[in-house]
């Protein structure tokens, strides 16, 4: 993106307010003769009393953007932001916020939303599928990213986010036990039975989870979690929970805790202590522990998986608010003062993570980050499509039914693939929804959501789709989705993916939603 597309975006904006203002500038003020007032020479100490809006001291900005990020973030996007002020005049209000997501799809329907969040990339496709973010174009800029974390923030076809920072898990180690790491998990076993029999540790390794924490293993035995389409997209349809891999990883892990090699332990906070006090030799984690061992004097290094194990890759990054006045703006200041290397080495110096952008990446300094980053070289982005959040419970809990011995591996994560393909198929599937403002203001816990089940149309025996509800005096948009998401969704007139339908309220009453699902034509009557 050329600095030419952000003049446009200023001068756009300039000339709205310009516009606004022309009335009150045009001839009343010829009376007053305003060449003359600034004479004020003679008495410079004190403030003129005939025209003081005459020779303002600093103009109004043109606009203002805001965003929200975290305490980390915050710092270095008000720094990027007073720059941007002094050069374009436009200001940039950094508001600290906590529950991003959660706040911002309640606040953007209504307008009161931010021009730009800070999120992850799997809070993303939510987001997009209630109509939430605008697609970002990066145009040249694109080369300048590493393409996996681009890929993460791409959602049907487009880019909903500008990446700044990746995450993964690596392969740490205690160096006072391990002077040289194992490539296979064959390795890590028999190396473990060692330190074990030679007294120097209570196991050979732990786990800090049972599903995200144990990907790695998972995958290097060839499990998955959902199979790619043609394009390249997770699949929903195909779920690999209960895949051969899955269950080959399953029977690996109990046999190693039966043989006392791997801790019963599955509590992410009893696992990183474990470690911290030199219990085990190896576990799985994160960029974010690096602090706590560095504060702990823990002996430590960062290795890549046995057997090629591919962690899931976390992808920080920028999105624009689709309901933004200032798209245009937003997007400038993400791809000219965001996008560069100086403001994604003020990033990572603020919260070390692997920077997204390449030119950051190469400077990055930190040796342990850098192993993190070596032992991601494969990761996979982590499934950022809605049915993931119907994947996390009945997975994990299939590691524990293995441990507990109430199920065998195999059974476990059959009966979790077949629990799992049955929320994604029945959730939502022939769902008639009516998403809108009005859905939270008549006392659910759901705004512009598809996929509120408080908020179900039913098919009456006239075959037209009807809901009645208790709404306040107010003024209301509303639209017709189907199957829980906003790939098939009708608004005024029966236009597929038309504009939202406007209903006002005057006194609190029951309102009729009627829908026909021949002309697709969504009647709304009020009391």
């Amino acid at each position: 993106m050329k600095k030419s597309y952000l003049f446009i975006a200023i001068a756009l904006v300039a000339t709205l307010l310009l516009g606004a203002c022309a009335q009150a500038t045009e001839a009343p003020a010829t009376t007053e003769a305003p060449t003359e007032a600034p004479v004020v020479t003679e008495a410079p100490t004190e403030a003129p009393t005939t025209a003081p809006t005459e020779a303002p001291t600093e103009a109004a900005p043109v606009a203002t953007l805001r965003i929200w990020a975290d305490e980390q973030r915050a710092p270095v996007l008000a720094e990027l932001g007073a720059e941007f002020k002094a050069q374009y005049n436009v200001d940039v209000v950094v508001e600290n916020i906590s529950g991003i997501r959660d706040q911002f799809a309640v606040a953007a329907p209504a307008g009161e939303g931010p021009d730009i969040i800070v999120i992850a990339h799997d809070q993303m496709p939510a987001l997009v599928a209630s109509g939430l973010l605008a697609p970002i174009e990066l145009g040249a800029k694109s080369s300048e990213f590493v393409e996996e974390a681009l890929k993460a923030f791409t959602y049907q076809g487009a880019l909903y986010g500008m990446p700044y920072a990746t995450e993964n898990l690596g392969f740490f180690y205690n160096t006072d036990l391990v002077t040289e790491v194992p490539t296979t998990w064959q390795g890590v076993y028999d190396l473990s039975k060692q330190l074990i029999a030679d007294g120097k540790v209570e196991y050979g390794m732990v786990l800090g989870g049972t599903s995200y924490d144990a990907y790695p293993w998972m995958s290097s035995q060839g499990g998955y979690i959902f199979g790619l389409d043609a394009n390249g997209d997770y699949n929903p349809q195909d779920v690999g929970i209960d895949s051969e891999g899955m269950i080959k990883f399953g029977e690996m892990a109990l046999q190693w805790k039966n043989d006392g090699v791997l801790s019963d332990n599955l509590d992410n906070t009893t696992a990183k202590s474990m470690f911290k006090d030199g219990t085990v030799a190896f576990m799985m984690n994160g960029p974010w522990e690096l602090g706590n061992l560095r504060d702990a004097g823990t002996p430590f290094a960062v290795a890549a998986f046995p057997d090629s194990g591919a962690p899931f890759m976390g992808v920080q990054g920028f999105c624009v608010n689709a309901f933004s006045e200032n798209i245009l703006l937003a997007q400038s200041f993400l791809t000219e003062f965001v996008a560069t290397e100086d403001a994604m080495l003020k990033f990572y110096q603020a919260d070390p993570r692997v920077p997204a952008l390449k030119s950051a990446l190469e400077k990055m300094d930190d040796p342990d980050l850098i192993k993190i980053a070596e032992a991601g070289a494969n990761a996979q982005p982590m499934p950022g499509i809605p049915e993931m959040g119907k994947v996390w419970g009945d997975w994990g809990n299939a590691l524990t039914f293995i441990f507990d011995g109430s199920k065998t591996p195999e059974q476990a994560y059959k009966d979790a693939a077949a629990n799992i393909r049955a929320a994604i198929a029945t959730d939502t599937k022939g769902m008639v929804n009516l998403p809108g403002s009005w859905q939270k203001a008549a006392g659910f816990d759901c705004e512009w959501d598809p996929k509120c089940a408080a908020t179900v149309m039913t098919l009456g025996d006239d075959g037209l789709y009807t809901a009645t509800f208790k709404i306040p005096a107010g003024d209301y948009e509303v639209k017709v989705a189907l199957d829980g998401g906003w790939d098939t969704n009708y608004g005024v007139d029966g236009v597929a993916g038309g504009d939202n339908v406007k209903f006002t309220v005057a006194t609190e009453g029951d309102v009729l939603f009627s829908f026909d699902p021949n002309s697709h034509i969504l009647t709304v009557t009020v009391p």
